[in-house]
């Protein structure tokens, strides 16, 4: 096992301790005592004999406040490249001040001249910048050098012994800022510290709380006071459409105009209802709750969207599930008095004794009402082996061309009533005969409702929505769906036609969902169409 260097070790420890805020705290300190240096330069060569500077030994004041100066400079071209570490740096700065403040005090003429006190802006500076540590020390040795200075003059410059007093108080004053600068460092490392773990709690609850919108089964919008999209969540994307993000800022009003004017609705009258809006991209049923963010509609708002789709597609469930258990077992008992019904009908209708024109009619509403109620049983029936799905691989190219000649062939229409346009080749993953399912009812009902021209059902292959997608549209040039029927296209049971059993836009949607693949009507100006996006296959 290697083992890391020493030095290199130390350094590591060094930056984890002290980080950018220290070395900017040492930075700030060593321009205010380059400041103070050329204050006193200044103050020595403009006022002369009007400041107590330098009376003792001009000479000596003015080399030593140079040097103060020289130092500064210097102690810059080691802060900025953060070498050597800091602690090093400061214990060299503090004690640099110490001995160039002790010499221009003693050639100013000693305690007198009041320069120590400027060894108190040192301390607490140090005390604050180092958090408290060896701020008594550093105090210490200002003391030992304030004494030492007062000791000098008495001894050799027959200074004045009452001058000691000023010296104590002035000692007295370094060990005070040292030690309330060591209390108040103290204090703000443990404000430092509360505020770390409470910054590490809030960015761990953004998180979370991230992760909870993100995951919700509702879609999420935040609007400001601006109407601009703050935050939104993929179920709302898949709700209203992908966001078209951009550098500029989003607003409500242009990625959804409805929702927007049902939020200036809500905001003039928060008790008025709604009713269920319609998207523009998706054209999903959705109910919209909107929720003030701050203390006035105004301010902020958050809106939660609900697919009435889901609620409806639980509630079809439930329905359809009671129905299957109640189907499942008496099918096949209507289906045998139905093919007796049916069976005796066709009988009688050969029988020359019933030739007259309405016994004919009411035979024939007979036979065809029980054709309808044997259709119904079977696909109620399909309804319990929608899951069974096969998946292969298959090129949709290939299975178009099939399904489009059989399908002219059958239901007696030209081939050129169907027009096929691939925009790409693509192979599809599906269940075959459930695809031949979807694609017999979805253009049967198309051509029902077409105008039955050369090109009156289109169907069309382009690329997905999404990445790894293929949708495949079946287009008619009909009337279209009327809007307040199209909330209903998918529900059990629901046909315009009289024939109808209202089974099958349902059952292919169920087959589709058992596929992994969706099935939508798309609003376009004229005619209809659906579309169904199925999971492609990459070559």
């Amino acid at each position: 096992m290697s083992s890391i260097p020493f030095p290199v070790q130390s350094f590591s420890v060094e930056r984890r301790q002290f980080g950018d805020a220290f070395w900017r705290s040492l930075l700030y300190f060593n321009a205010y005592r380059l400041a103070a240096a050329l204050v006193l330069l200044a103050a020595a060569i403009t006022l002369g004999d009007d400041v107590p500077f330098g009376s003792n030994s001009r000479h000596v004041y003015l080399y030593t406040d140079v040097g103060y100066i020289l130092f500064s400079l210097l102690a810059f071209a080691a802060i900025l490249p953060r070498r050597p570490y800091f602690t090093v740096q400061l214990t060299v700065h503090i004690c640099a001040d110490i001995l160039f403040l002790t010499v221009l005090m003693h050639a100013s003429g000693g305690i007198s001249s009041g320069l120590g006190l400027l060894l108190l802006v040192s301390l607490a500076a140090v005390g604050l910048i180092s958090r408290g540590r060896l701020t008594l020390f550093f105090a210490a040795l200002a003391t030992i050098a304030v004494l030492a200075e007062q000791t000098y003059q008495v001894v050799f410059l027959a200074g004045s012994t009452a001058q000691y007093a000023q010296a104590g108080l002035l000692s007295i004053g370094f060990f005070a800022t040292g030690w309330l600068a060591h209390s108040l460092a103290k204090r703000a490392v443990a404000i430092e510290a509360i505020v770390a773990q409470r910054e590490i709690d809030l960015a761990n609850l953004a998180q979370v709380n991230q992760l909870v919108i993100q995951d919700m089964q509702d879609g999420v919008l935040v609007v400001d006071e601006r109407g601009v999209i703050r935050q939104i969540n993929s179920r709302a994307e898949a709700i209203l459409g992908p966001l078209r993000r951009s550098n500029r800022e989003v607003l409500l009003q242009d990625y959804a105009p409805t929702l927007d004017a049902r939020l200036g609705q809500w905001r003039r009258d928060p008790s008025s209802g709604f009713d269920p809006l319609r998207t523009v991209q998706t054209y999903k049923p959705t109910a919209a709750r909107f929720v003030q963010a701050g203390i006035s509609r105004n301010v902020g708002v958050v809106i939660f969207l609900e697919d009435l789709t889901r609620v409806q597609q639980q509630a079809q469930q439930l329905k359809l599930a009671s129905l299957g258990r109640l189907t499942a077992n008496i099918a096949h008992e209507i289906r045998n008095p139905l093919s007796a019904i049916n069976h005796a009908t066709e009988l009688l209708l050969e029988d020359s004794a019933m030739r007259s024109p309405s016994h004919a009619r009411m035979l024939q509403i007979i036979h065809d009402n029980t054709q309808r109620l044997d259709r119904m049983v079977q696909d109620v029936l399909k309804l319990n082996r929608r899951d069974r799905a096969v998946r292969e691989h298959f090129d949709l190219g290939d299975y178009l061309a099939t399904f489009v000649a059989e399908f002219c062939e059958i239901e007696k229409v030209p081939t050129d009533t169907i027009r096929v346009e691939e925009a790409i080749e693509a192979t599809i993953s599906f269940d075959r005969s459930h695809l031949n399912q979807i694609m017999w009812n979805l253009c049967r009902n198309a051509l029902r409702y077409c105008q039955k021209k050369s090109g009156s059902i289109v169907v069309s292959v382009q690329p997905g929505p999404r990445q790894g997608t293929v949708e495949l549209n079946v287009i008619d040039d009909g009337m279209g769906i009327a809007e307040s029927l199209r909330a209903h296209l998918f529900e059990p049971f629901f046909t315009t036609a009289s024939s109808g059993t209202g089974l099958g836009l349902y059952i292919a949607r169920e087959i589709c969902e058992a596929n992994a693949a969706t099935l939508d009507y798309v609003e376009r100006p004229v005619g209809a169409q659906f579309s169904l996006v199925c999971k492609g296959v990459s070559a």
